[in-house]
């Protein structure tokens, strides 16, 4: 990392304070959240629940060592998939209600995949399996080479009968965006050129290129996961936080109150899960 990182280290969490921009913008951040209220983004979590807990706590931690009037939790979607964990995952968010702060869920191009499944449509069932929803289905108590056997109906019945109503029900919940004072938190990002209120879902959930590579203002900093980073990766434009968790060990928050950001990240030692 570069300048303006201050980073503390235990057996479990790297904390990494940046109180500016990298990439040119160091002390001349005129970008604010909302007034008199906290911010914490959560990149994809991806089913580790073990990291979820650790980021929570972490969240918690950090509200108790300086209090502030109003906080919001937000996760940024792909909660599901990939990792060990994706019911434990739901399970947890599902039941979340800290005094401390407001949780706000957006959906992911994974959220939207397990729906559409859930609804019936058995086209992208194979991807699914292929990109995540095989550990998925496993967290949920089915045998992913059975799912595989099966006709392809009696494999969706077999998912529908073992996803809680009340876990649909929620993931069906998301949103899309929360506006943030001066910052945009979505899902994968936003078709450039195109204002706010005219996004299309599917770019939400799944753009990567032109937004990636585009530097023009979009009127707010857009801070989004979807496309994995080695370390976040701070643009003038954008900030990206999905730090590959469910393979990395490292899951990511960034939280932003003022004028100030800072962020708050896990650490697994060991071997890499899911790689």
């Amino acid at each position: 990392m570069g300048g303006g990182f201050v980073a503390h280290r235990t057996e479990e969490f790297i904390v990494g304070i940046f109180d500016r921009l990298r990439g040119g913008l160091a002390g001349r951040n005129t970008s604010r959240g909302k007034e008199g209220a906290r911010a914490y983004a959560v990149g994809d979590i991806h089913g580790r629940l073990d990291l979820l807990e650790k980021v929570l706590r972490l969240i918690e931690t950090d509200i108790a060592s300086r209090p502030a009037a109003r906080n919001f939790i937000v996760f940024l979607g792909d909660l599901i998939d990939r990792g060990p964990d994706s019911a434990g995952v739901v399970e947890r968010l599902r039941t979340y209600r800290p005094d401390f702060a407001r949780p706000v869920f957006l959906s992911g191009n994974h959220e939207e995949i397990l729906l559409r499944i859930l609804d019936g449509d058995a086209d992208i069932l194979p991807s699914w399996l292929k990109f995540g929803g095989a550990e998925c289905a496993e967290s949920y108590g089915v045998n992913a080479d059975a799912l595989r056997r099966m006709d392809e109906k009696a494999a969706i019945e077999m998912i529908r009968s073992k996803v809680p109503r009340e876990h649909r029900d929620f993931l069906e919940s998301f949103g899309d965006t929360f506006r943030f004072g001066d910052y945009l938190f979505v899902h994968a990002g936003i078709r450039p050129g195109v204002g706010l209120e005219e996004q299309d879902r599917h770019d939400l959930r799944w753009i990567r290129d032109p937004f990636l590579s585009d530097a023009k203002e979009h009127g707010f900093i857009v801070v989004h996961g979807h496309t994995i980073v080695d370390e976040v990766e701070e643009r003038p434009n954008r900030i990206a936080i999905d730090t590959g968790a469910y393979h990395s060990g490292v899951l990511t928050a960034l939280a932003i109150e003022g004028s100030k950001r800072w962020y708050l990240a896990t650490e697994t030692r060991g071997a890499k899960v899911g790689a």
